[in-house]
């Protein structure tokens, strides 16, 4: 058996890498699948928090 097992994770990112080299028929920009693709799960936590936040703060003062 060869030593060239790689994880789920690893696996993916490589995946995502060989299609960003292939060029695409449509013009798309970065989107939240790659956005929270990139984090961990605390990360994504983080950046709901902090959008949710956001919006309170914008409700309270600018109501």
């Amino acid at each position: 058996m060869s030593g060239n097992h790689e994880t789920p994770e690893e696996r993916r990112e490589r995946m995502r890498q060989e299609e960003l080299k292939k060029p695409s028929s449509s013009i798309q920009g970065s989107n939240l699948a790659d956005l929270v693709g990139g984090l961990e799960w605390k990360g994504t936590g983080i950046l709901v928090l902090l959008l949710i936040g956001g919006f309170l703060i914008y409700s309270v003062f600018f109501r």
